[in-house]
């Protein structure tokens, strides 16, 4: 499943006129591999053995260019850095208060929360965003 969507995001690139560095592929493996969610500090980590004259920025530039071809969403939570998810569909998360850790999940029935707040108040509505926070099995495991 993963080598199928690395190739439909490279050839979404390739339309978009965005050439295929070996850096680039591996960022995009790296993000569509790790279902973690992972800061762009976190991709450089994990790629620089593999690249050693890569820097961060690389790591930022290709992040800016995947979001903007909407391959991306960049999360913000708080202070802390931003988060990567290649899972660009409607979907929620659930926040770790303790390490941090991200886990997708979807509830069809909060797919009517848009139409109900506009009726509600009037909003012509584009979009919402949901977190839950808690404390994630691994984290309960150690405490």
């Amino acid at each position: 499943m993963s080598s199928a969507k690395i190739n439909a995001a490279i050839d979404n690139l390739k339309q978009a006129g965005v050439r295929i560095t070996p850096q680039r592929h591996a960022i995009l493996e790296h993000l569509i591999q790790s279902m973690s969610h992972p800061t762009a500090d976190e991709i450089y980590k994990a790629l620089e053995g593999k690249f050693p004259n890569m820097s961060v920025a690389t790591v930022y530039n290709n992040l800016r260019v995947f979001k903007e071809a909407g391959l991306v969403k960049e999360l913000t939570y708080g202070d802390s850095s931003s988060r990567f998810d290649c899972v660009t569909t409607d979907h929620y998360h659930i926040i770790c208060d303790s390490c941090g850790k991200i886990v997708d999940f979807h509830y069809p029935g909060l797919d009517e929360v848009e139409s109900l707040a506009e009726s509600v108040t009037g909003f012509d509505v584009g979009r919402h965003r949901m977190e839950i926070y808690g404390v994630c099995p691994d984290c309960k495991r150690k405490h």
